[in-house]
């Protein structure tokens, strides 16, 4: 994609060392006192649920040709209601960034700095400023799937801790997709699918965008489209491109550019390294190690009453705790806009307090059923997908309602593992693509 001749000029290349990083001094388990009010148990959790709730299987192709498929998983919250499962705190294995057509670039160049208001005033942003002729929205057509985090993997798998050998057991995905899974027990509108695939004995897991999705998306209305960039824009009023800059709200919003995080850490007995966007760095944060100094920076419409502020905290709430509490994002600042587009009042959320705005509400979500729920779809997909076969892809899929089941299918167009990728990692001394990865 070819990006507009107004957006800003090429920064120099940071390293990831730039956002303040330094060794990990070891992960943390995150206390369920946080978020629950009780301790965390020290060993893995396992849910407990009724016998006779196994959804049908859905077969792809003869029995004969393919592995014998897992039965399905329930979805009700009641199920999962147990102790918080033990969640190591992720700690940052490295990071890479996209730029203005979307290439991949091993470094924090896309990094961006933390820059509130300071006047004291209003911040008064107008979120509509500069839509649709400074705006470059990334081709939502152009399905990536893992590629930019393989391609961060092969540049960097001689060197995780442990060694290679610790990949072989764990579970690579995206924070989004990880983020579906947990509020998955509350989700009441939108379904999902993720295809599942054993290399190398590590599983990767990916999205697969839904017919109801995809028709969604290229239905979207106008003026959802408009509050897309404004959520964009808004960043842009926020951040600046150095330590103690101004930002420049003047240049072209182009959603192509992200600055992505590369974590280590663990739920229950689950190993995992997933990659997930970053918003900003705060220069100023009390800890300067990633991710402890990451920013998310969310929008939303003005609350003018109870009720409008009850379904906030229920609904938008949860999707914000879930983003940031597994990328280990300390703090969400929101932004509240009037009807006009106007950013009128700016909120500070810390991640680890979301929970008590709801805890007493009996129609709210419970932080220990979404770790829970992940948890045990990670076990069935373990369980589930045991053919180590870059080929073979088991599809989870889940409809609000129901339980999540599973399909067996093999080669194209299923295969999300990349060719380029599983050559080279079969290779004794595997070199990452040059130039091949959009």
């Amino acid at each position: 994609m070819i990006a507009s001749s107004s957006r800003k000029p090429a920064r120099s290349p940071r390293s990831c060392a730039a956002s303040g990083s330094r060794r990990p001094s070891g992960g943390r388990a995150f206390s369920a006192s946080s978020a629950e009010g009780t301790p965390p148990p020290s060993a893995s959790w396992r849910p407990e649920g009724p016998s006779g709730e196994l959804g049908r299987v859905e077969v792809a192709e003869p029995r004969s040709k393919l592995p014998h498929p897992a039965p399905s998983l329930p979805t009700d919250p009641a199920l999962y209601s147990g102790p918080f499962p033990f969640y190591r705190r992720p700690s940052q294995l490295g990071c890479f960034s996209l730029d203005a057509q979307r290439r991949y670039h091993g470094d924090a160049q896309a990094l961006r700095f933390y820059s509130p208001p300071t006047d004291g005033q209003g911040p008064n942003f107008d979120l509509r400023e500069g839509y649709p002729d400074r705006y470059q929205p990334r081709d939502e057509e152009v399905r990536e799937g893992l590629d930019h985090l393989l391609r961060w993997l092969l540049e960097h798998r001689g060197g995780l801790e442990g060694g290679p050998g610790w990949l072989a057991g764990a579970i690579v995905t995206w924070r989004g997709h990880l983020t579906k899974l947990l509020t998955t027990p509350y989700e009441r509108q939108e379904g999902w699918q993720l295809a599942a695939s054993r290399f190398q004995g590590t599983l990767y897991l990916s999205e697969v965008e839904t017919p109801a999705a995809r028709a969604q998306r290229l239905a979207r209305p106008p003026l959802l489209r408009e509050l897309m960039y404004m959520g964009y824009k808004f960043e842009q009023y926020m951040c600046a491109d150095k330590p103690g800059g101004s930002p420049d709200p003047s240049g072209e919003v182009n959603t192509n550019v992200a600055f992505c995080s590369v974590l280590r850490g663990r739920l229950g007995s689950h190993p995992l390294l997933f990659s997930g966007e970053v918003d900003c760095t705060d220069p100023q944060a009390p800890s300067p190690q990633p991710p402890a100094c990451y920013v998310e920076l969310k929008t939303s419409k003005e609350m003018h009453s109870p009720g409008q502020w009850r379904s906030f905290y229920r609904h938008k709430l949860l999707k914000w705790w879930a983003q940031s509490f597994l990328l280990g994002v300390p703090n969400v600042v929101a932004g509240f806009r009037n009807p006009e587009g106007f950013v009128c009042s700016l909120k500070t959320f810390p991640t680890m307090q979301m929970f008590e705005h709801i805890r007493n509400d009996r129609d709210g979500w419970n932080p220990s059923v979404c770790m829970n729920f992940c948890a045990a779809f990670l076990s069935f997909a373990q369980n589930t997908v045991v053919q180590d076969d870059p080929r073979l892809v088991h599809l989870f899929s889940w409809e609000p309602g129901g339980p999540v089941t599973v399909s067996v299918h093999r080669d194209a167009p299923h295969v999300f593992l990349p060719t380029w990728y599983v050559d080279a990692m079969t290779q004794e001394l595997p070199s990452p693509p040059q130039d091949t990865v959009p």
